[in-house]
């Protein structure tokens, strides 16, 4: 049996450990143990294929006694998400800190961007240069640290060396937003240079993150992340099976398939950009036709998977997870374009989390990442002020968490299938079969929030 609790759904179990179905509000959670459960309509076959229907009644049972329960946390209907307390639980039960109201339709985008001071819109040369000075730095250092570290070690300078070439990504990216130097051809210069270590080009990057933010949480245009299409996972067994994996416990690692996908065919960029997309595959390919060689050559292959493959999957590693999270909830909907709204998206459907304090640095608060929705044009070193200036003015519609292990089991074990209502569908609900992989995070991955 599975009742809908607001929230959670509770999957139990009967003594045959035969599953049953219902979908119902859990009345009163007891921290005894206890909970009251109202029936509305079930359906279940006994053992002597009684059939059971609707039967109204409200009793008491022990969890631990009669069943076995397992929490999983489910959408949350926007109308309820109007109540305070309903929130609190919800931002308890999902890993978050804070999960917003619903922005009210009259509200505008530029009415947000307008209350933002003056000043966090102000690029600083000096600033930006300290930024490139700490990611080539701590990049030299990781490297530094790979070459001594004892094997047992290595694993701690691949998570710093990645992190650090994080930061590579994130200067590229305010270039790409012209956040970075008023002078612009400054900005394609180093834009360029950033992302060639990642193997990423830059322009057709910049094209299609561009298309991001005016499609924030659209559930066809946005480029960046969206829930999978029933029909899409209906479609085969076999990429059903890979769905499960890439979006269940591969997800950390999803934006390689998304880089190879969006970033090297030049039928998915326009007339009028395709010059500047084969300027920066060719300056990639010449990268990895150097670059690599040299690796190779002064270390071998085994020295290109330690100084660069290992780094590069630990950066992969921030790339997914930080954009997973910055725009995924079961509470946060993705929607048509003809419903969709700018204010909506970009304030309440984009969340702030906070990390460790050195990831924050090597990745130069790119988590701050409500502002950067807001407007694109704020320079990283300037979003925390701008953050500041949101709480002020619009915090009770903001999404904020810090990093911990319920945030992210929420997303890997609940974050699946568009479902106009519900938002969200697991994978375990539409084909239980097949969703072994679903099934060992919610039973291996710890709650701590």
């Amino acid at each position: 049996m599975a009742c809908r609790v607001p929230g959670l759904s509770l999957h139990f179990k009967g003594p045959q450990q035969r599953p049953f179905r219902s979908h119902h509000k859990l009345s009163h959670p007891s921290s005894t143990g206890i909970c009251y459960l109202k029936l509305g309509s079930f359906h279940h076959h006994g053992n002597n294929g009684i059939s059971i229907k609707n039967h109204n009644l409200l009793f008491p049972r022990k969890i631990t006694q009669i069943i076995q329960a397992e929490a999983v946390p489910a959408p949350a209907p926007t109308s309820e998400l109007d109540s305070a307390e309903y929130r609190k639980q919800l931002a308890e039960i999902y890993g978050f800190t804070q999960i917003g109201e619903p922005v009210p339709a009259n509200i505008a985008l530029k009415d947000v961007t307008d209350s933002l001071p003056k000043k966090v819109f102000e690029i600083d040369d000096i600033k930006a240069w300290k930024s490139v000075l700490i990611s080539v730095t701590s990049y030299a250092l990781g490297i530094f640290f790979i070459s001594k570290a004892p094997w047992y070690l290595l694993p701690l300078a691949w998570a710093w060396t990645g992190t650090a070439i994080t930061g590579f990504f994130v200067i590229g990216h305010d270039c790409a937003h012209k956040s970075f130097s008023k002078n612009k051809l400054v900005e394609d210069i180093v834009g360029t240079l950033a992302f060639l270590p990642l193997i990423y080009p830059y322009e057709p990057w910049r094209f299609k993150h561009d298309r991001h933010h005016a499609k924030t949480n659209m559930l066809a245009e946005d480029t960046a992340w969206h829930p999978v299409w029933k029909e899409e996972f209906e479609s085969s067994p076999l990429l059903r099976k890979a769905i499960i994996f890439g979006y269940g416990p591969f997800r950390p690692w999803m934006s390689i398939a998304h880089w190879l996908i969006w970033h090297f065919d030049l039928k998915k960029f326009r007339p009028n950009e395709v010059k500047r997309v084969k300027i920066s595959l060719a300056c990639v390919y010449a990268f990895m036709a150097i670059g690599w060689p040299l690796i190779i050559f002064n270390t071998g292959i085994v020295g290109w998977i330690k100084y660069w493959l290992m780094p590069w999957l630990g950066y992969h590693f921030w790339m997914s997870t930080f954009t997973m999270i910055h725009h995924t909830a079961p509470h946060i909907p993705f929607k048509g374009s003809d419903e969709w709204n700018s204010a909506e998206a970009q304030l309440n459907g984009t969340v702030h989390c906070d990390y460790p304090a050195w990831i924050e640095t090597l990745c130069h608060d790119i988590n701050v990442h409500i502002p950067h929705h807001i407007s694109p044009r704020i320079p990283s070193y300037n979003l925390r002020a701008a953050h500041q200036s949101l709480q002020d003015n619009w915090g009770k519609y903001l999404n904020e968490a810090k990093w911990n292990w319920r945030l992210m089991k929420t997303i890997l074990t609940t974050c699946h299938v568009y479902d106009q209502e519900r938002n969200y569908v697991a994978f375990d609900e539409l084909a239980p079969e097949d969703s072994q992989p679903i099934k060992f995070l919610r039973e291996t991955m710890p709650d701590y929030a």
